[in-house]
């Protein structure tokens, strides 16, 4: 990962592929949850994806408190004019779809495309249940215990038991769980509080103009469901992705049929070369970046 400045931040990132500019916002536990994303052909052989961990992941600059999802979409923002992209599709999986909702919805020039793999929406009824289930995580880590935590978190998202979910992630994401420890104080700290406060509905989604994508496993936790559904009350012309045998991990559990699924929506909604990076003076200028990011 490589280092950039962007709203006032370093963030670390990598940039793979060429093509029209796709941003990967992944959720807030697993900072490097797109990394399969990067070795999909049907993405890579087409896309130039930049993915990028959030302010406080990894190496980056640690936030001094909660940073809300319109700081995360700002960042994103900045991050994508660094890099001289004036318009890109964008990707994110559960609190990265918030951000993406948020970045859509505050930077609508910017977003050509989004798709949202099973969106954190706390405006529907299954929202309640759910973090009643992640209760005992929560209290882990009140108590000090930041690795009973992720595990107890992650496998409530995941609906699957904790040596399962913990194989999956080490197989697809190697390093991954022990850095979700390593970053637990960012996550229960910054971005569970951060989500409590978001506010998101019917008013917020209509300045949203950008074509919207629902990525679904059939296998999910209810609240994602109920958020799916959300979607389509949001977006009448939302279209649907759904996976059967899969749940909340997504592209960590069957990494093939989502990417190809979120590729094929971005080539139904293809953009102008010039808007997207390709070809930009910057990534000209600065060939070196892109050929450090990509190595």
């Amino acid at each position: 990962m490589h280092k950039a400045k962007a709203n006032g931040v370093e963030l670390e990132y990598e940039v793979i592929g060429s093509g029209e500019a796709v941003l990967l916002i992944g959720p807030g536990p697993l900072a490097d949850g797109f990394s399969p994303f990067c070795s999909e052909p049907s993405l890579v052989d087409r896309y130039r994806l930049i993915r990028y961990r959030q302010r406080g992941q990894g190496r980056g600059t640690p936030p001094s408190a909660p940073v809300t999802f319109a700081e995360h979409a700002a960042d994103a923002a900045a991050l994508l004019a660094d890099f001289g992209v004036s318009r890109a599709h964008v990707a994110g999986h559960s609190t990265g779809a918030a951000i993406a909702l948020q970045l859509a919805t505050d930077f609508p020039d910017l977003v050509h495309s989004v798709a949202l793999l099973e969106p954190t929406l706390l405006g529907v009824p299954a929202a309640a249940a759910f973090f009643e289930k992640a209760q005992p995580a929560v209290a882990a880590y009140a108590a000090g215990d930041r690795e009973t935590a992720v595990a107890r978190f992650l496998s409530v998202a995941s609906g699957l038991d904790w040596e399962t979910c913990r194989v999956l992630l080490d197989r697809h994401v190697p390093g991954s769980v022990a850095r979700a420890v390593d970053d637990a104080d960012i996550f229960f700290g910054s971005y569970l509080p951060a989500l409590s406060t978001w506010e998101f509905g019917a008013a917020q989604a209509a300045a949203v103009s950008s074509p919207v994508l629902s990525v679904l496993g059939t296998e999910t936790d209810p609240w994602f469901v109920e958020g799916h559904e959300m979607l389509h009350a949001w977006f009448p012309k939302v279209e649907d992705c759904v996976i059967s045998g899969i749940a909340h991990l997504l592209h960590l559990q069957a990494p093939r049929p989502v990417a190809q699924g979120v590729a094929a929506f971005f080539a139904r909604h293809p953009m102008d070369s010039d808007v997207s990076g390709e070809g930009d003076p910057q990534w000209v200028r600065e060939p070196g970046r892109v050929a450090r990011a990509q190595a």
